[in-house]
């Protein structure tokens, strides 16, 4: 998601190819043995979405994203963050204790809620390249248990996380788009596509 929005915001045209993780077309393998998504096939091979992120703001950031990295942040998102969320919405996965997971991601969500709210966005009063790269991931965190999350006391972060979720630029990447298989016709994706 993170890389489709700044690749939409970019106003870079790209061609798309939607994948099943389950059904990797060999096309993938080829460029990126990692055989994860997303990837970016460009002047290089770029297979990770935060990176992805960076090249295609380097292209064009109209939004002024990259003046408002947060580069601690993103940091602890892709770490701590991330692996508390990974335990907590698949516990049977890990053999992790969902609830004590969800307590630890929960306890970052209350930072990022202080704040939030005073502020619109992670670092003041213009998104930028933080908040794009979170968004994703707290989305992920509050639709692993929805009623729980929704009774909590985070105004600010409930508010900034409704604001990304009915942003231009998420509703346009978020359209479902059938599995690429190869011969399919190209599909153009960005605002001027």
């Amino acid at each position: 998601m993170r890389a489709r929005m700044a690749l939409w915001v970019s106003g870079l045209r790209w061609q798309h190819r939607e994948v099943v993780l389950r059904d990797k077309p060999a096309s993938m393998l080829e460029i990126s043995p990692k055989a994860t998504v997303p990837v970016l096939q460009a002047d290089r091979v770029i297979d990770e979405s935060l990176e992805i992120m960076r090249w295609a703001l380097g292209q064009s950031d109209p939004q002024g994203w990259l003046d408002r990295e947060g580069a601690a942040l993103i940091a602890h998102c892709d770490g701590p963050f991330k692996v508390a969320l990974d335990r907590y919405k698949y516990d049977t996965r890990y053999g992790s204790d969902r609830q004590a997971e969800r307590e630890v991601g929960a306890a970052w969500l209350r930072e990022l809620d202080a704040r939030l709210r005073n502020d619109p966005f992670l670092l003041g009063d213009k998104a930028g390249l933080c908040d794009v790269s979170i968004f994703p991931f707290v989305r992920q965190f509050a639709n692993a248990d929805r009623a729980w999350f929704d009774v909590q006391d985070w105004p600010g972060l409930t508010r900034w996380l409704q604001g990304w979720l009915d942003s231009p630029a998420f509703v346009a990447i978020m359209l479902k788009q059938a599995q690429w298989k190869p011969g399919d016709p190209v599909l153009w994706m960005g605002e001027s596509a």
